[in-house]
């Protein structure tokens, strides 16, 4: 079996309410996900996935628990460590322009975490051109602003600029729900091959199980902050455990 790379144990985010009780939007998760391995967390809007992603890529503290990249505690109210985590792990958005600053070129985002690592102008603006190339994005592309270009160059652009230091973990939280079919497919197509190519770990956020199954190994369902059912994509869509899973798969049989 391959090593852990991320453990989460008894992950909670709690939010104050004016009466002064507390809501849960994360409540008690634990899960771990192998090196390598693709993990795909579904549920829907609400479930608490993004808040989840949030909380382990630093973004967000946890009001209880624990997280560790490779052996290492995230610590969101540590930048001084999270600086030297984000080197291993990275994240693209649903919206495809969130990773961009909207007033600097592509090619300048894609070069940003290059540069921050040491290289010159120069050694970054070539590694830019090959990032391009491997996302499949001609090089002039660069030159261009994020306004400039499609959703679905925009999000190659994106993964071109998350996978620039070599991270080991890719989060990609709703990554492909902002694209038509035709990109998702291409998005999901480029994702699996730097997969391959690099041994990438990825955690794929997501509220289509019809995606994730294509895509992940292994699938985690979130329900209202909790984690409700855990298996390999074939063994869960062939025999739910839970009602809301088994809701989950109707409704895509259904509109199929």
């Amino acid at each position: 079996m391959n090593e852990v790379l991320l453990e989460a144990a008894n992950l909670s985010r709690y939010y104050p309410l004016k009466n002064g009780h507390r809501t849960a939007a994360v409540e008690d998760v634990s899960f771990s996900v192998r090196k390598g391995e693709c993990l795909g967390i579904i549920g829907e809007s609400g479930s608490g996935k993004t808040t989840l992603a949030q909380m382990i890529a630093g973004l967000l503290p946890p009001s209880g628990g624990s997280i560790a990249l490779d052996g290492q505690p995230v610590h969101a109210d540590r930048p001084g460590e999270l600086r030297l985590l984000f080197r291993k792990m990275q994240m693209v958005f649903q919206d495809p322009t969130a990773s961009f600053d909207p007033r600097k070129t592509l090619g300048y985002g894609i070069a940003e975490p290059l540069r921050n690592g040491g290289l010159s102008k120069a050694e970054a603006g070539k590694a830019v051109k090959e990032l391009l190339l491997r996302c499949s994005l001609p090089a002039e592309i660069g030159a261009r602003y994020p306004h400039q270009v499609s959703g679905g160059q925009c999000q190659r652009a994106a993964i071109a600029r998350a996978i620039a230091v070599r991270p080991q973990l890719l989060i990609c939280d709703e990554a492909t729900s902002a694209l038509d079919m035709t990109v998702q497919k291409q998005i999901l197509d480029l994702l699996l091959r730097i997969r391959q190519e690099d041994g990438l770990t990825i955690l794929f956020i997501s509220h289509d199980i019809a995606l994730v199954r294509q895509f992940c190994d292994r699938i985690l369902v979130m329900h209202r902050g909790r984690i409700v059912e855990e298996g390999v994509p074939g063994e869960i869509i062939a025999r739910p455990v839970s009602a809301y899973t088994e809701k989950l798969i109707s409704s895509v049989l259904y509109s199929d």
